[in-house]
């Protein structure tokens, strides 16, 4: 069974967004678009925070953020309890993202990579699993701390 996959991007990932999503079908994924539809100029913040719900709602999905630099999306999503998002560039880092933090959401930057880049990345990091073992450990830290906050 493929992995579920939901995407966001704002106006000025939304071509790279299209992108993506063309590939991951092709690669029968299942796919859950939350906007944007456009280039119309929107905000970040709704459509990172939509996605990341969606996501910490359901186990079996991952989430595919992408705005002008990754950075905005990704501060929005880890606000989410339950969110480990990772703002990558490079393929080491989409691998390493899955393996050690178990991240559940991938941003990138349309104005920093080429969309061929960011599906590499995309790919590299929907087919990579966790190591689990000492790095279970460390994501119970983050999850730990979450549900004790203020507390």
């Amino acid at each position: 069974m493929q992995k579920k996959i939901v995407i966001g991007s704002d106006h000025a990932g939304f071509s790279m967004k299209t992108y993506l999503i063309k590939q991951l079908k092709q690669q029968g994924f299942c796919i859950e678009d939350k906007g944007t539809y456009s280039e119309d100029a929107v905000d970040f913040s709704p459509i990172a925070q939509l996605v990341a719900e969606t996501v910490a709602d359901d186990d079996s999905k991952l989430g595919i953020l992408v705005c002008g630099t990754g950075i905005g999306m990704s501060i929005m999503a880890n606000k989410v309890p339950k969110i480990r998002a990772s703002l990558v560039h490079d393929l080491f880092s989409a691998k390493a993202t899955r393996e050690h933090n178990n991240a559940n959401v991938l941003c990138m930057g349309a104005r920093v990579i080429s969309p061929a880049m960011g599906w590499e990345i995309a790919s590299i990091w929907l087919h990579t699993e966790f190591l689990g073992g000492k790095h279970e450990r460390r994501i119970q830290y983050i999850a730990d701390y979450e549900a004790n906050k203020g507390k």
